[in-house]
């Protein structure tokens, strides 16, 4: 079984930069591709952004293409969404999500562990 644990969520102004955490335990880190998805409210969680298991792809949502990225760190088992110009529609709880799997999802369904999530406000 595979613990998923998010940290580093809050509020921020528009404009301003926030660094997601996503740490994972019980399964070869390198081995898992890792994704962050978010929820607002009334609406369906979406596909946020992917990284494979070596670090050497990555996909993206157009809706935070060159403001978001996604970085791992596998000595410290370790994912992070590095967040800039922040915009009001931003806003959700992003969740962090891993798979057993080579190539990286873009589809929660091809998720097999996830974690509680983490707010994040932009205020305008």
């Amino acid at each position: 079984q595979v613990r998923v644990v998010e940290s580093g969520g809050g509020l921020v102004q528009a404009g301003g930069s926030l660094r997601l955490s996503c740490a994972a335990s019980g399964r070869t880190f390198s081995t898992l591709a890792m994704g962050w998805f978010r929820q607002a409210p009334r609406k369906a969680r979406e596909f946020v952004a992917t990284i494979s298991g070596t670090g050497g792809i990555t996909y993206y949502a157009d809706s935070v293409k060159g403001r978001f990225t996604i970085s791992r760190d596998n000595s410290k088992n370790t994912v992070y969404l590095q967040m800039n110009s922040l915009k009001p529609e931003d806003t959700a709880v992003y969740t962090c999500a891993a798979d057993d799997a080579n190539s990286p999802p873009m589809v929660d369904f091809e998720y097999d562990y996830w974690g509680q999530g983490t707010q994040v406000t932009v205020s305008s």
